[in-house]
């Protein structure tokens, strides 16, 4: 199976006889251009041979696109084709918005009234309680009126997309947990789009103006051209009704406004986009959306789209991960809410605990409709207990519970509750405690951090329960301890001495430490301002809280060591630039590095320059070879039998060099010595 880059393609694979072809992934709208006797290729003469010709046709997200022509021309040029379709939002009568007319007699078309006989039901409420697929938090955003009491904005204006644009602004790093995921804002027409596109580029020019520090959000826009007869835009625009309305008022100025759009983004990308190719600038903006799986290292910041502004676009249908947060400013209902919703909560990790919404046309009242709607309980529980996140000041209690149990345990250990003390626990087994009592306390932080909706009473009781700098400082002596014992557990000997329980194996929670926001790049500038000289315009960190700050992410632990120790024997006697900072670190690295294979050689009786070459051969191909290996160890004329020894004794020391050297990145082989 594969799915067909263009119609020819499509067209060509359905009149194949190889039986490799007799199942095809493509698009309705693909499938609609080979129907479409205007085509100018007439593909439908091509596919006649196919009419009586027994198909099963099988569409996802069948709540789209199965009300228009596409779908009534497939059902007339396959007559026995038998039709499955998949979704989550089907439509019923309560949300459907097409007539059919049978005689004098018109009625609402729903999905049943197209698939017929429904097979199997699995509703989102049964996803979200399987967990494979998250809750939701909603924020419903007020925008308030005027200090004199006047109203507050009418939605839709300039005003109320000022109030927008500054509350997103506000919001946002916490929203996505300062930017390790991104964000869509949906827009009630092309014409918002435009002005939204040009407002957050305005708004952010002008706080940078202002505030050199200030991080800008990287923005793009993606809407529909105007067809023009350009059967692959009016292909997508069955899909897309408001796009496709708008786009018929002043075209001119909609192709004009995209375009303008287009080179920004091929501007801030480097890319060669053109609204004649739109649908590569399309796909070029989803897969920038997905790659923020990438670590910034592999993916740099200036490569990454921070929120998507659409209008009918990606709001059904698109999956990311990595897309957490959605801002809206359109009216939806039904299973246009819930589909709109759902591109927020796909399941990652701890990091990611629900989709967040930030509503700001105050449509609670049609949510609450939604969830109803496409719930499927019969009985009398409230789906919204089961849909929703629990409300903030029920998570807080949860944390304060948290932290009120490590404190206990603490206290139980005869030590007072501070980050300094986890060095004094006696035996693996009560570190081990420390992790589990830790690490749930950092879970319930990170999704407090999420809630847009946390007022100043709540941040100052986060801040009394366990304050910034202490929370930091647990975070350090967390990773330091799980590493050890991690190692210990890779060992085989697990964590011991003999303490009742000990044997257990630890679950270690690394990417709740992980910050998006602390990673080479920061720090190396972290590192430079706190060497500047002279008053600073703002409080800077000392060198000491640059390396609280370095040990307390997950983000440079293969560095973590090296970056604190180069730091701290870095001269005070003049200011550094990041430039510097980053040069000097490689310097010390290499040396560092070149030392350590010196070391090893000589501990294992080898020549340090065989020793080098060995090592930068494995990192030139990223292979291990082990027949590279036995020659190394040539020179050294073991018996078989002692040599097997030795080459254990060596591999255990040398690959976590190697991972080290190569961070995050496989060596082929290297599992066979592990």
């Amino acid at each position: 199976m594969e799915q067909n880059t263009n119609t020819g393609a499509l067209v060509r694979r359905l009149l194949s006889t190889d039986y490799a072809d007799k199942v095809i992934v493509t698009t309705i709208q693909k499938l609609g251009l080979a129907l479409d006797p205007r085509h100018h290729q007439d593909y439908q003469s091509q596919l006649a041979p196919l009419r009586d010709k027994r198909v099963v046709l099988i569409f996802d997200e069948c709540h789209r696109s199965q009300f228009g022509e596409n779908h009534q021309a497939i059902k007339e040029f396959f007559p026995k084709a038998q039709l499955f379709g998949f979704t989550g939002t089907p439509i019923f009568e309560d949300n459907a918005n097409y007539t059919q007319i049978d005689g004098q007699e018109a009625s609402y078309r729903t999905t049943e009234d197209i698939f017929q006989q429904r097979l199997h039901a699995y509703t989102i409420t049964h996803a979200i309680e399987d967990k494979n697929v998250l809750r939701f938090h909603i924020d419903y955003f007020k925008s308030g009126g005027k200090a004199d009491g006047q109203a507050a904005p009418k939605a839709g204006t300039a005003p109320a997309r000022q109030a927008v644009v500054d509350s997103i602004l506000a919001k946002h790093d916490a929203a996505t947990l300062q930017r390790r995921f991104n964000a869509v804002l949906a827009t009630q027409s092309i014409n918002d789009a435009v002005a939204y596109y040009q407002l957050l580029r305005q708004t952010q020019a002008e706080r940078q103006a202002q505030d050199p520090d200030f991080r800008p959000l990287h923005i793009a826009c993606v809407f529909s051209p105007p067809a023009e007869g350009n059967a692959d835009v009016r292909q997508i625009q069955e899909d897309l009704p408001q796009e496709k309305q708008d786009n018929q008022q002043d075209p001119d100025g909609k192709k004009a406004a995209l375009k303008g759009i287009i080179a920004d983004y091929n501007q801030q990308y480097g890319t060669n986009h053109s609204i004649a190719e739109f649908d590569q600038y399309y796909q070029d903006v989803q897969q920038r959306i997905k790659a923020q799986k990438w670590p910034v290292a592999d993916y740099p910041r200036a490569q990454r789209i921070d929120i998507t502004i659409v209008v009918d676009m990606l709001l059904t249908g698109f999956d990311s991960k990595y897309l957490n947060t959605l801002y809206v400013d359109k009216n939806l209902k039904h299973h246009g809410l819930i589909q709109a919703f759902s591109r927020t909560n796909r399941v990652l990790n701890d990091t990611k605990p629900y989709g967040n919404v930030l509503d700001f046309r105050q449509q609670q009242g049609a949510v609450d409709a939604a969830i109803g709607l496409f719930s499927g309980l019969e009985n009398k529980q409230d789906p919204k207990e089961i849909w929703l996140v629990d409300p903030a000041p029920v998570v807080l209690a949860r944390y304060e519970a948290a932290v009120q149990q490590l404190d206990t345990f603490m206290q139980g250990q005869g030590l007072p509750t501070a980050p300094e003390e986890i060095a004094n626990l006696k035996g693996d087994a009560a570190r081990g405690q420390f992790i589990e009592k830790f690490k749930e306390v950092q879970r319930l932080r990170t999704q407090l951090d999420q809630y847009t909706d946390l007022g100043a009473p709540e941040q100052q009781q986060l801040e009394t329960l366990l304050p910034t700098d202490d929370l930091r400082a647990f975070r350090s002596q967390y990773l330091e301890t799980a590493r050890r014992l991690r190692d210990q557990q890779g060992r085989g000997t697990g964590p011991g001495d003999g303490d009742p329980g000990a044997g257990q194996q630890l679950d270690f929670e690394f990417v709740l430490f992980a910050s998006a926001l602390i990673d080479y790049d920061y720090i190396m500038g972290l590192m430079a301002a706190s060497t500047a000289p002279g008053p600073p315009k703002k409080q800077k960190m000392t060198r000491e809280q640059v390396i609280d700050l370095l040990m307390s992410s997950a983000n440079l632990t293969d560095d973590a060591d090296d970056l604190r120790a180069y730091f701290r024997q870095l001269p005070t006697d003049r200011p550094y630039s990041p430039e510097e900072i980053r040069a000097g670190f490689a310097a010390y690295q290499a040396a560092q590095t070149a030392a350590a294979q010196a070391a090893l050689a000589t501990r294992h009786g080898l020549a340090p320059a065989a020793l080098t070459a060995f090592v930068e051969g494995i990192l030139r191909r990223m292979i291990f070879d082990g027949e590279a290996l036995g020659d190394l160890l040539a020179p050294l004329g073991l018996g078989w039998k002692t040599r097997a020894a030795k080459e254990q004794a060596l591999m255990a020391e040398l690959i976590p060099l190697l991972k080290k050297m190569a961070p995050g990145r496989d060596i082929s082989g290297l599992k066979t010595y592990e």
